[in-house]
């Protein structure tokens, strides 16, 4: 295990060395929330794709391949789905150029959309973030198994909240640039040499159910939908994404790293599917069939034995596992303390704050945001189920609301209100509505009801509302 230790303690290195070396650039409110609007398309591509796939493709996506094979792609291939409308979205979000979804929910709607944005943004990036923390503890445990995946949790939640606070966007874009080629090549290359120790392709198909390679597995087409939308409607109203847009040099530059991004993310995740699918038809027994979320992980720190250039693939393959985790955990705590700051903070209790003052706030905000995610991850029994919820407020609540604002002109601010507020109210009170309803319906994920109930609101307020001014419309026009 010492390899393992080895690479870690490389890869925490460089990622404080990265986040230093930025530290001195920080030196105002758009230096610390965007970057100072000046990313590359280079940059962005890789930042855009180390924040998307994290722990709900890692350890979420990865348990689902495990139990029904490549059905879990159906997960991902949400993804995929609104990355192609995203590349129409993306130079309008750089135009826009703001700071944070609920800035462009207050220019397009108003002010009380803004503070429930706000809420559901809280909501599900947090946690987001305390299922990375579970993922990284998971590892560490794997790595050094005195350490319980309890304390794995909290070490990892100390990391990323101390470097997350250094030096904000700057830093966690670039240091994505290193974890985003990291794995996208350590994985390509580990997936073919894990096939192989399996005894190759025919003996994978023969280890597990013929399920596992169909269309939807042991599972129903409503099933598939229910992994697919989630992901989908997160995708096409990610803060973070936005964020990123934000911080792009150019409109051009936002444009053209879509296009890397949709090509890495296909490439990743299903790299990412197939990877828990070999290792489950090496791992059908022991500790990992327990828990099938640490596949990946557990694939790579017993599969990879011999020679010690094998050893050297699996150190790096579980390194680039947890740069990954670490990368997401950045981003989706970054992301909310960035609202509290730029839209409760700076908005409401102090109006003339000094770019200091603001900077210091901001990783005050990290820190308590990372201790509530912390407490969170503590609760948590299925990183697939805790993945599915925080997409879903965030699909339900904000998505409809975000496209419908450079889409639909006719979108109204009530409409809007109503909107978040009912996704965000289905969402969070679902489980407790279900043993009161019929079975047909409460066997349903919160996704369906929720962003019915949303759209509904939307559709329905909006048309019986004033129309939005001209002046509202302009800042989201083509």
């Amino acid at each position: 295990m010492n390899l393992y230790a080895i690479v870690l303690g490389i890869i925490v290195v460089t990622l404080l060395g990265v986040s230093l070396a930025r530290l001195g650039k920080v030196k105002t409110k758009a230096d610390y929330l965007v970057a100072g609007r000046t990313l590359p398309a280079f940059v962005l591509v890789f930042t855009l794709l180390s924040s998307w796939i994290g722990s709900g493709s890692l350890l979420g996506g990865a348990e689902n391949a495990y139990k029904h094979g490549f059905y879990a792609l159906w997960q991902g291939g949400g993804g995929w789905a609104g990355l192609a409308l995203i590349y129409f979205i993306a130079p309008r979000a750089r135009k826009f150029a703001q700071f944070t979804i609920p800035d462009l929910l207050e220019s397009r709607y108003n002010q009380t959309a803004r503070v429930l944005g706000v809420i559901a943004v809280l909501f599900a990036y947090t946690a987001i973030t305390s299922y990375q923390f579970i993922g990284g503890g998971d590892i560490l445990h794997l790595i050094f198994p005195q350490v319980s995946a309890v304390e794995g949790a909290c070490i990892l939640a100390a990391f990323v909240i101390v470097f997350t606070a250094i030096a904000g966007m700057g830093s966690v874009a670039y240091m994505d640039v290193v974890i985003g080629l990291m794995a996208t090549v350590t994985m390509i290359v580990a997936l073919p040499v894990l096939i192989h120790t399996a005894g190759g392709w025919s003996a994978v198909h023969a280890a597990l159910p013929v399920t596992h390679f169909t269309v939807f597995s042991d599972m129903k087409p409503i099933n598939a939908l229910e992994l697919f939308l989630p992901t989908c409607l997160l995708m096409l109203g990610n803060q973070s994404m936005y964020q990123k847009f934000f911080s792009a040099k150019s409109e051009k530059d936002a444009t053209r790293a879509t296009v890397g991004w949709i090509i890495g993310t296909v490439i990743l995740e299903t790299v990412i599917v197939a990877i828990a699918v070999v290792g489950s038809a090496i791992f059908r027994t022991g500790e990992v069939a327990e828990r099938p979320r640490e596949i990946l992980a557990y694939s790579a720190t017993h599969a990879f034995n011999g020679s010690k250039p094998l050893q050297l693939l699996g150190a790096l393959l579980v390194g680039a596992i947890f740069a990954k985790v670490v990368s997401t955990a950045n981003n989706y705590l970054f992301s909310p303390a960035t609202n509290l700051v730029n839209d409760v903070f700076a908005r409401y209790i102090m109006k003339d704050a000094s770019n200091k003052t603001i900077v210091w706030v901001s990783r005050g905000m990290v820190v308590l945001l990372g201790c509530w995610a912390l407490v969170q991850a503590l609760r948590i029994k299925s990183v697939l189920a805790m993945s599915l919820y925080a997409y879903t407020i965030y699909a339900a609540a904000l998505t409809p609301v975000i496209l419908a604002a450079f889409f639909w002109k006719r979108a109204t601010a009530k409409g809007a209100v109503a909107s978040i507020a009912a996704g965000t109210v289905v969402t969070v009170g679902w489980d407790y509505l279900t043993p009161h309803l019929p079975t047909a319906i409460g066997a349903r994920d919160a996704i369906l009801p929720a962003l019915v109930a949303s759209l509904i609101c939307l559709f329905t307020v909006s048309l019986l509302t004033k129309k939005p001014s001209a002046e509202q419309l302009a800042p989201f026009a083509e």
